[in-house]
């Protein structure tokens, strides 16, 4: 009989510590409301990106006492990036948090968070102006891109005056291979015509010797350097990379072809700033990249997302961020080199 008690009274003290934790913030909830976090459905468009995974994580850390994230990886496949947002909207999360595998798919996606009224953030891949248009409860964080291409270009102007033998075979103009991200994508396309662009700008001539694309991806970057050259040897003059996975694959086929020892080296520039790329710098692999700037467009997706998941306006006091035509966030970019390589750390 005295067990019997003694199990019923541990119940009662049990079930009543349940009750007294039923206040506590739950990381479940799906709302803002009393002390519940929001919860928000985020989807990369590939974990193994270099470039968002430093996104994912900051915006796992801006998280923190804010929202209650889920991650997910879509592997590079829009269907795959629909399914997940699809099953976001049936657990009724509080807001989406987008970074497209496909720019022109987002208006699609769009449609299905209209349909359930659950705010949408789109960032580092810009949905098309009149997608962005569609909706009320749609924002865009991201960087733009020309500003890196031009900041791409500059770096490789400054290196070609102040190396007069930069011009290896004299004849006053720069000989150059670019290595670009996906077909069609906006930064790819953007990078590519503004870096060449502010070399023009600058009083030099210049001649495309090979472009090819690399998927944003260092194996297929080392791959296309080395048919570069293998088909164009030392008329090579300097090495364009939409982004630092595709340079750092450079720098390797470069080296397996003699560079970087003695005197024989090619000005290489990526954009991004990852931490090998600034490896690269230290080493003196990587002429310079461009700061696309992770942890604040990670930290800027979060806020937004968490502030509209609580039904609050999108601004500077409710997220720490300018929205431009309260919808766009822009991250500024920041040209990167050996001698302010910490800055990027």
């Amino acid at each position: 009989m005295k067990k019997m008690i003694s199990v019923l009274a541990i119940g009662a003290m049990l079930s009543t510590a349940a009750v007294g934790c039923s206040n506590e913030p739950n990381t479940a909830s799906n709302g803002g409301s009393g002390g519940d976090l929001p919860t928000v459905g985020v989807a990369i468009y590939k974990f193994d990106d270099t470039f968002m995974t430093g996104v994912r994580n900051a915006i796992s850390e801006a998280a923190s006492g804010v929202a209650t994230v889920d991650i997910v990886d879509s592997q590079n496949s829009q269907p795959t990036q629909n399914d997940k947002v699809d099953l976001f909207i049936t657990k009724k999360v509080s807001a989406l948090a987008i970074n497209s595998v496909d720019r022109t798919a987002a208006g699609t996606l769009i449609d299905k968070a209209k349909a359930a009224d659950t705010p949408i953030v789109f960032f580092n891949r810009e949905p098309l102006p009149e997608d962005m248009q569609k909706w009320d409860k749609v924002y865009y964080v991201g960087a733009k891109a020309e500003e890196s291409g031009t900041m791409s270009g500059e770096l490789i102007v400054d290196y070609w005056k102040a190396n007069p033998a930069a011009d290896k075979n004299g004849d006053g103009v720069l000989q150059y291979v670019m290595l670009k991200g996906e077909p069609g994508h906006q930064d790819a396309e953007l990078r590519t015509e503004y870096s060449v662009k502010a070399i023009e700008a600058a009083g030099i001539k210049v001649e495309k010797v090979a472009e090819d694309t690399a998927m944003w991806d260092r194996v297929k970057g080392q791959e296309k350097m080395s048919a570069f050259l293998a088909a164009n040897g030392d008329k090579i003059e300097a090495v364009l990379a939409n982004n630092d996975d595709m340079a750092l694959g450079a720098i390797e086929a470069l080296k397996a072809a003699g560079y970087f020892t003695g005197d024989k080296t090619m000005p290489v520039v990526g954009v991004d700033a990852t931490a090998p790329a600034l490896q690269a710098l230290q080493d003196g692999t990587m002429l310079g990249t461009v700061l696309n700037d992770a942890v604040n467009q990670g930290k800027a997706t979060l806020n937004i997302a968490a502030a509209v998941a609580k039904g609050e306006t999108p601004n500077k006091e409710t997220t720490g961020y300018d929205l431009v035509d309260g919808k766009y966030v822009w991250v500024p970019y920041v040209k990167i080199t050996k001698d302010n390589m910490d800055d990027a750390k």
